[in-house]
């Protein structure tokens, strides 16, 4: 066993071949992260497993970099603000075939850091995950809103849209092969880092593993880093950021529905159903109108989000996000032009009935569905080659 000695990141000596990095995000850690390096060496040293521990340091203000040095441990500053940031420079720095991190918060159960490093080994993993939801959770170390909603609706999503097999796609407490991070090319500098490897190495067919671990409680009166609302958002739009095809397919059928069931419903009119109740008439009209506009937008994010994407567009999608400019303009000039047609139409109808009050409420909901869509169209066109233009 060997673990590193106090060293200057300024120094140029190369660092003995290892077999495993054991990173710490730390953002003033100072009460915490003594404990944490102490339990991660009394798990791995009498493993035999060749290591080092390095300490990414977030712009510390108090004596976590001091402690870090003074047990022995390589500390990498990284300027960048966030989790993720902190996490990918450590991983970076390392030179070993596999790495692992943990919070420094004492909050996760370091003692399963030798199980967990040899699962990745023997499951020949490319990511071993500790997780907190198979294993045992302290009354008090996760709030309930985590335990039975963030974590669990999260980890659901990701499953079923990445086909995985997960328990926990928040464990901070994991293991993964050098070669492979970098292969997943993770960019993510805030806590949905976390989804992000997950997704990455779904995406990549890589295999992964799961022991059973568990959580404890913080000490007490410590300000955790993470933001529930705030960063619960992110890691959901990271996770939408991945899968295009959702939003592409959904929004396309709904379009079409849509303008389907309008053209029924304006040649059918109200259609009464074994005596019961009505649809067809204008609330239904009215609903399908917003839907319709719901389904545009839907697709159009779509569009937006395969500018970023590796996933290949269906040919419709790719055919409108190169629409050729000239194109694209003329579909401006006509969607304006409908629009004053409308509107003329609509004034006339008013002067002819003395200025009162019209009926052409069923007329208008038929001919607003088109002309919402298309207008929804064009100005997302637009945005998208706005876009296109700025990445260039």
């Amino acid at each position: 066993m060997r673990s590193t000695l106090p060293l200057n990141t300024n120094s140029h000596l190369e660092t003995p071949a290892t077999d495993l990095s054991f990173v710490f995000p730390c953002l003033n850690e100072e009460a915490t992260l003594g404990t944490c390096i102490q339990q991660v060496r009394e798990s791995l040293a009498p493993s035999g497993i060749a290591y080092e521990i390095i300490v990414a340091d977030n712009g510390s203000t108090d004596r976590s970099r001091e402690i870090a040095l003074s047990m022995g441990c390589r500390v990498v500053p990284v300027a960048v603000r966030g989790y993720g940031a902190a996490l990918r420079a450590g991983i970076e720095a390392s030179q070993a075939e596999y790495v692992m991190f943990a919070d420094s918060d004492s909050t996760y159960l370091y003692a399963d850091a030798a199980p967990l490093y040899q699962a990745a080994k023997e499951g020949n993993a490319d990511m071993a995950i500790a997780s907190r939801m198979i294993g045992r959770i302290e009354p008090g170390a996760m709030p309930p809103l985590h335990r039975w909603v963030g974590t669990p609706v999260l980890t659901t999503l990701i499953n079923w849209l990445f086909h995985g097999k997960l328990s926990d796609c928040n464990s901070g407490f994991r293991c993964i092969r050098k070669s492979a991070f970098v292969n997943w090319q993770i960019r993510s500098n805030g806590m949905e880092f976390a989804s992000e490897l997950l997704i990455k190495a779904l995406k990549a067919g890589a295999r992964s593993v799961e022991i059973p671990s568990g959580l404890r409680k913080g000490p007490e009166g410590r300000v955790a880093h993470l933001r529930t609302w705030r960063d619960g958002m992110r890691h959901l739009l990271f996770i939408f950021s991945e899968k295009p095809r959702l939003f592409e397919l959904s929004g396309f059928v709904t379009v079409l529905l849509t303008t389907l069931l309008q053209v029924t419903a304006f040649c059918t009119g109200p259609v009464n159903i074994a005596g019961m109740f009505h649809i067809f008439d204008l609330h239904s009209e009215a609903l399908l109108l917003l839907a319709g506009i719901i389904g545009a937008q839907s697709y159009l994010f779509s569009c937006m989000l395969y500018l970023q994407s590796s996933d290949r567009p269906l040919g419709i999608t790719r055919k409108l996000i190169h629409l050729d400019e000239g194109v694209l303009f003329f579909s401006l000039l006509a969607t304006l032009c409908a629009c004053a047609v409308l509107i003329g139409y609509i004034g006339v109808k008013w002067s002819l009935s003395g200025f009162v009050n019209l009926n052409l409420a069923r007329d208008l909901l038929f001919w607003f569905h088109p002309l919402a869509i298309s207008i929804s169209f064009c100005a997302g066109l637009l945005g998208l080659h706005v876009l296109k233009k700025a990445q260039k």
